[in-house]
């Protein structure tokens, strides 16, 4: 990253910034997956190489060196936003979401608009409440963790804390090992490229830098009320999506593709939740210029 730091927000969290690329370009605010930090984007480095753009991400609260935000709805990342960009000086963005994140990218959408000119969400998750069955073709440590989550309780936490521990420890020797029955066959490929797997382990690692209480608030959040109506939102979002994605399959891609009013739908049948950013750089790169422009 070019830089990396910690602010003060207005009631007193503390929240961590990373920076990188050309200051003179468009702003994307890109938000992480769950797990994840504000090193996630290091996933991203193509998009990063092009010159294109000056990226501007945080370690969601909670999560590496920011503080915990106890309660929080996905629609609370939008205050942080805000308050990152004020920080760096910065107005009009594209905000970017992966997975977990994908639902912070949307919430900024339909509530920091025009501020937030657009979105590029890449197999994001619905909400819970759709007419989809939310869990159908997930891997089996997805099933496991979700089922958890929505009966709550001191089980569920528990776990959490328990996978937190887990995942602290990933490196890019273990991190297929430990993702078991989430990677798809186009997942392992792609992350038998050295950098990407050594970014992603590493990224998740350090989002437990202060512990696991992030990820617990991100599946608390999932499963609660959004804070926003997604059908309402009114900005420009790009919606990639493939078929063979364990983590967040293809029906919550189509039924955002399919239920959002101004999206643009982006779906590869041999795609996974990795594999479709890794071999289709130039394709996202495009959705947030076009974004940009919007």
């Amino acid at each position: 990253m070019d830089h990396e730091e910690l602010i003060t927000l207005a009631d007193g969290r503390t929240l961590e910034v990373a920076t990188w690329g050309d200051a003179t370009k468009p702003t994307v605010v890109f938000h992480h997956g769950t797990p994840g930090s504000s090193r996630t984007l290091a996933l991203f480095q193509p998009l990063i190489d092009r010159g294109e753009f000056f990226f501007v991400t945080t370690s969601r609260a909670g999560y590496g060196r920011s503080s915990r935000d106890p309660g929080r709805a996905f629609a609370s990342v939008v205050a942080d936003t805000r308050a990152a960009l004020d920080h760096l000086g910065r107005d009009a963005y594209t905000s970017l979401g992966w997975s977990g994140g994908g639902p912070h990218a949307l919430a900024c959408a339909a509530l920091d608009a025009p501020r937030c000119r657009g979105v590029v969400a890449i197999a994001s998750v619905v909400p819970i409440d759709v007419d989809i069955n939310w869990t159908d073709g997930m891997g089996p440590e997805n099933l496991e963790e979700f089922a958890l989550a929505l009966e709550g309780g001191p089980a569920f936490e528990a776990a959490i804390e328990a996978a937190g521990l887990f995942l602290a420890e990933s490196s890019a020797e273990n991190v297929l090992e430990l993702m078991g029955g989430l990677l798809s066959e186009p997942d392992q490929a792609a992350l038998s490229d050295d950098a990407l797997r050594r970014a992603f382990a590493e990224s998740t690692a350090y989002g437990f830098f202060e512990g696991w209480r992030g990820f617990y608030d991100d599946d608390v959040a999932t499963f609660s009320p959004w804070g926003f109506d997604v059908t309402a939102i009114t900005t420009p979002v790009d919606v990639f999506y493939g078929d063979l994605d364990l983590m967040v399959p293809a029906s919550h891609g189509e039924w955002l593709a399919g239920h959002l009013p101004t999206a643009r739908a982006h779906h590869y049948a041999h795609e996974g939740h990795l594999s479709i950013f890794a071999n289709h750089a130039d394709e996202v790169a495009a959705a947030l210029a076009a974004s940009a422009l919007d």
